[in-house]
């Protein structure tokens, strides 16, 4: 873009394009540890595991 002179503005939605990309990758990894990892960290309680695990993901929002 920078070569072809495209406009600052363009550029710019450009990068906070990628730049929400991978952050919303990061949080697609981090929840997807979560799943599979912390879960049976916890153990056997469902319930308890739901609730602990969503809390989690809610946290992640602050990464």
């Amino acid at each position: 873009m920078l070569e072809t002179e495209r406009s600052c503005l363009e550029i710019a939605q450009q990068l906070q394009a990628v730049e929400s990309a991978v952050g919303n990758a990061k949080k697609a990894l981090v929840h997807d540890h979560i799943e599979h990892c912390l879960e049976h960290a916890i153990g056997d309680n469902t319930k308890d595991s739901a609730e602990a695990i969503r809390e989690f993901k809610e946290i992640t929002k602050y990464l």
